[in-house]
Formats: C-alpha cells, sequence, structure tokens
C-alpha cells in the first residue's frame, strides 16, 4: 500500500484524531466561528471602487478549486469528482490552464507549489526554470553598457522550463489517480476547442505586436491576422498532441524525443542556446517551506529561490509589533505600517536572496525576531523613511497565474506558475503547440539596473549557467490557531505578489474582511525601489493620500488594476469558501 493509499485509509476517522491539523468537510471546530466577518461599514471600500466589499464567496462541502479561468476550475473539480485528492487536481488544473490560459499558464514555464495534506506534512515543491548552461553575466548587456529587450522577446529570453517536470514530481509523491487521466480535461479542450471569451481575445489583441513577430505564434494566435473573435471555437491540435504524449509518457516525452528536439529546433531556429543538455540536467526539486507566525496563525510558504514566502514572513513579523486592527483598514496609520514593513523586506529582498543551490543566504537572520524589532525600531510613526536606508544594492541611471485547490479531506495545494510576461517569450515551438517562457528577465541582467518590473536587484539574483532566477511568485497556506488549515491564496502580479498576497492575509486576520471583500480590496504596494507608494486606480481616499503625503511619502495612482488572487478560506465547520479575483476571468467551483 503506498503512503498516499494509507493516508487515504484513514481519512474516515480523521475527526476523532486528537492531533487533527485540517478542517476536513463534516468536521465541527469547537472554537472561534470564523464565519462570522467584519460587515462592510468596518472596511468602507472608497466611493466608485468598481469591486463590491459586500460580495459573497462561492461555498462548498466537499472540494473547491479556484484559478484563473472556470474551465480550468471544472478541469480540477472534474478530477476531484472522480476520486481524485487536491493534488491531483491541481495537476489538472496545470494542463488545462496550458490551453484555456495561454497568456500565462503553461507547460513551456515553471513555478512552485505548496503542499499540506490531511495528516500534516508540508512540502515545497520548486519547478522554477534554470538558466541554459551557456548562459552568461553579461549575456543582455550590449556594447555600451545598456540592457537589451532580448530577456524579454524572443528566443534568448526563455529558462528551461520546469512545468511538466513538476507535474510528474508532485504527481509522484501525491497522486492518487493515474497520470494520464489527469491530463484528459486538457486533452480534450485542446482537441475539441474551445469557445473564446472576451478576456481571451482581448489577452492576445495586447500582445499582439509581439506575437505576430513569430510565425508559429501568428498562426495559431493571430490567425488571418487578427486575435479570434469572441464565440469562435479556438482549437489546438498540435498542442492535443504534445499533451496526449505527455499523457502516455510521462515528463521524459517533453524531455527527451520528438517534443524536445522541437524545442531545441526552435531555440537554434533564432539564436537561442536552451539544448538537449540542458533538458537532460533539469530536475523539480522538493525543497522545505518557510513557516511564520502571525497572531497565533501559521503561515507556510515558498523559499527560494521564490522570495515570496521570505519576504512575506518577514513583512508579517514586523506587522506582529503593531495592533492594525486598533488603527482601522487602510487608514493613514495601518497603510503608513505596512509600507514602512514592505520597504524595509524589500530591500533585503532585492540584496540578499537568489538561488539557494547557488548563493549562501542569511534567511534565520532575515527571519528572526531580533531582525524584526530592530527594523521596527526604525519606523517613524509620522515620517516616511528613505529608501536609500535600506537599499544595499547599488545603483545605476505580468504574466503569471494563481491557484488553490482543497479536497474533501483536507489535503491543499497551492500553486503560483508563469511564463513570467504575457505569452513569455512570444515564441511557440513549431510542431508542438506551446509558448516558451521570457523568465531570463527575473534575473539581474545589470546588478543595480530596474527589471521590468522595477525591481533594483543585486549580484545574488545575477545570471549564472544553470541558476534558478529569483522570483515573487507566493504561493501561501495559513492554518489557524489550532492548526487546522484556513486559507490557500496566491496571485499574479510579478513585484507586487508579495504584498497582495500580504493584504489578503491581514485584511482576513487584522480587519476581518470576508474571503471575497479580502481579495475585492483596493491594493497598494511598495518595493523599496522605486520609493513610492503604487496604489490602484480609486483604490484611496483622498483624505488617506493627503495624510500620508504629509507623513513625506511619494504615491502614485496606477491606471488599471494589479493581481488576480485565487483564495479558498475553510471555515470552522469545514464549509469552503472559494473567491476569485474580479480584476482576472477567473471562477472558484466547488461541489
Amino acid at each position: 500500500m503506498t503512503s498516499r493509499a494509507r493516508i487515504a485509509a484513514v481519512r474516515g476517522t480523521l475527526c476523532l484524531a486528537v492531533g487533527l491539523t485540517l478542517a476536513v468537510a463534516g468536521c465541527r471546530d469547537a472554537g472561534t466561528d470564523r464565519t462570522q466577518w467584519a460587515a462592510p461599514s468596518a472596511y468602507s471600500f472608497p466611493s466608485g471602487w468598481p469591486y463590491p466589499a459586500d460580495a459573497r464567496a462561492t461555498e462548498a462541502r466537499h472540494g473547491m478549486v479556484a484559478s484563473s479561468d472556470s474551465l480550468a476550475s471544472a478541469a480540477g473539480v472534474e478530477i476531484l469528482r472522480a476520486g481524485g485528492n487536491a493534488m491531483d487536481a491541481a495537476i489538472a488544473v496545470q494542463f488545462a490552464l496550458e490551453v484555456v490560459h495561454p497568456f500565462a499558464g503553461n507547460i513551456g514555464g515553471g513555478g512552485f507549489a505548496v503542499v499540506r495534506t490531511a495528516d500534516g506534512q508540508n512540502g515545497a515543491l520548486d519547478f522554477r526554470e534554470k538558466a541554459p548552461l551557456a548562459a552568461t553575466h553579461d549575456m543582455y548587456v550590449d556594447s555600451s553598457g545598456h540592457v537589451t529587450r532580448q530577456s524579454w522577446t524572443g528566443p534568448l529570453a526563455a529558462g528551461v522550463p520546469g512545468s511538466v517536470a513538476g507535474m510528474q514530481a508532485l504527481h509522484e509523491r501525491y497522486g492518487s489517480l493515474p497520470w494520464a487521466r489527469l491530463l484528459e480535461p486538457a486533452i480534450r479542450m485542446a482537441r475539441d476547442g474551445i469557445v473564446v471569451r472576451q478576456h481571451f481575445h482581448d489577452a492576445i489583441a495586447r500582445s499582439r505586436d509581439r506575437l505576430q513577430v513569430f510565425a508559429p505564434s501568428a498562426a495559431i494566435y493571430l490567425p488571418g491576422g487578427a486575435p479570434p473573435e469572441v464565440g469562435s471555437t479556438f482549437e489546438q491540435p498540435d498542442l492535443a498532441r504534445t499533451l496526449r504524449a505527455i499523457a502516455d509518457q510521462g515528463a521524459s516525452a517533453f524531455y527527451h524525443g520528438w517534443i524536445a528536439d522541437s524545442l531545441v529546433a526552435e531555440q537554434k531556429r533564432d539564436g537561442g542556446i536552451i539544448t538537449q543538455a540542458d533538458l537532460d540536467q533539469y530536475k523539480a526539486v522538493w525543497r522545505d517551506p518557510i513557516v511564520a507566525h502571525y497572531r497565533g496563525r501559521t503561515i507556510i510558504s515558498m523559499p527560494p529561490p521564490s522570495s515570496g514566502g521570505v519576504t512575506l514572513a518577514e513583512m508579517l513579523n514586523l506587522l506582529g509589533g503593531f495592533d492594525l486592527a486598533k488603527m482601522g483598514w487602510h487608514s493613514p496609520d495601518a497603510i503608513h505600517v505596512m509600507v514602512e514593513s514592505m520597504r524595509r523586506a524589500y530591500g533585503d529582498r532585492n540584496y540578499y536572496l537568489g538561488d539557494p543551490d547557488v548563493v549562501k543566504m542569511p534567511i534565520a537572520e532575515l527571519l528572526s525576531e531580533q531582525h524584526a524589532d530592530s527594523l521596527r525600531s526604525s519606523i517613524d510613526m509620522q515620517h516616511a523613511s528613505p529608501s536609500s536606508q535600506f537599499n544595499k544594492v547599488p545603483v545605476e541611471s505580468t504574466e503569471t497565474t494563481h491557484y488553490s485547490v482543497v479536497d474533501s479531506a483536507g489535503d491543499a495545494v497551492s500553486i503560483t506558475t508563469t511564463l513570467n510576461g504575457g505569452f513569455g517569450s512570444a515564441v511557440t515551438v513549431r510542431g508542438a503547440g506551446f509558448l516558451l517562457n521570457n523568465e531570463m528577465d527575473d534575473f539581474a541582467a545589470q546588478p543595480g539596473t530596474p527589471n521590468a518590473y522595477g525591481l533594483v536587484q543585486g549580484e545574488a539574483n545575477a545570471i549564472a549557467p544553470g541558476k534558478r532566477m529569483l522570483s515573487s511568485m507566493t504561493p501561501t497556506l495559513l492554518l489557524d490557531e489550532g492548526g487546522r488549515l484556513e486559507l490557500v491564496t496566491g496571485s499574479p502580479g510579478g513585484s507586487t505578489i508579495i504584498t497582495s498576497v500580504l493584504q489578503v492575509i491581514t485584511d482576513q486576520i487584522d480587519f476581518g474582511l470576508p474571503p471575497q471583500a479580502a481579495v475585492n480590496a483596493p491594493r497598494f504596494h511598495h518595493q523599496n525601489l522605486p520609493n513610492e507608494i503604487f496604489y490602484e486606480r480609486g483604490g484611496l481616499d483622498s483624505a488617506v493620500i493627503a495624510a500620508l503625503e504629509s507623513r513625506g511619502h511619494e504615491l502614485r495612482e496606477r491606471d488599471g488594476t494589479w493581481g488576480d488572487v485565487e483564495s479558498i478560506f475553510v471555515g470552522a465547520d469545514g464549509t469552503l469558501y472559494g473567491a476569485s479575483d474580479p480584476r482576472g476571468g477567473g471562477k472558484p467551483i466547488g461541489y
């Protein structure tokens, strides 16, 4: 009997277990009823904010999938209904996103997964891309010393993909249904086609200029020279063939054989440097998750090469010394201390963090009480701190997706996966039907120079052969005071990912916002450099802006919104509350 089978055999008796650590549908918790959330008047959104404060989450009893696309969520629920666990469903969602969400969902990219099982096991799976073996420190710096755009568009922008290896590693450790069964929804949608919806059409239209440069991409996404029409059927026969091969042969079909040959040929054709040797050496890695504590809860998140877990934990450590609830939701005091915590944590992130297989990092020190106390003591409640005080990097003159899954037994998975920019490098592997990432831009192409997200990073994240690039992805689980699963969350958004996850957590724990309101709420962001508070258009009242400016903060209103949070909250009685972000096109589905 496998370890997964042994776990399944005892699920029926979990409600009697003294050490129950996860919410199980049908079990009742004698503790606080966490479905009694604050009334909307306690967290009044600014006038004109487009997303309602009183929106309700989707409720279910047996299982829930929250993803950036309703078809992908449905694929995960199909697997749950077929007897699969949360990990099986997550694999199905990953491959479905490749079909229905090609601007971010991927098999040509990578990501991270944070897992917790019904018996209390935690895991962090790193399937982040790696730099090709032929990569060099200054490969994107031209003869005049300027960083080129080759790290963003074209074959040279791609890192070695990790998604397929990552999904197989997840299945080998935790899967219960046969591997091929998990790819069936994705294969069916690629072969038979999906109905084009507005957000799908619009995403292609926004990237039209980049996609039309590469013939295989233009042939798929710009048939007749334009994005497919809303309401039309979008079929992907090449991708269906690729997915069928992976279903039949596992990850080896992607890293060897005709798919690998096609990928390498595509790279050679236009000056890329990924070779068969790169594909041969790629492996997904299980790592120890970052574990932190906040207001009696336990936070479980991703370690480096994701910067998400460390930076999130450092911010929460700092905020633990302030009474945010007393300050009030989105009050000048609350925003001030949150921004000052962001400023300090991002200063550390940008200097210290990188690939743990290459870079030594003082993580224990960064997450220590002493470090938090020291940074907290430097916060002046009446004045903004200069970012230069916390920047250790010498300075010279977003497209990701997240999904969360919980099953009836209490297994939970939080996965953030990406191609980096929308449609990645814009290069499609001809004959195989999938896009390659542009993750090489996540390296510090020239340490001290901002990347596409404005992050100024140091040598710890410089390019090196075979190295994994630093990420902001922050797939996160939260356990309540009794060790029960309370929240599964994460978001896309480049450098804003970590602060988006932070605000979902503080909105629920400190301010009592219900799950959907915590996702709908306006967001703000600070990443140390540039020295500005970014906030969503219409997201802050004029009086709050004036109060923050009086303390010396610089604020910039960003057009549009950012992030696409996909959360599942587990109620005290085991009820699952799915909350998808109205900023995206997703939908939670449960049963």
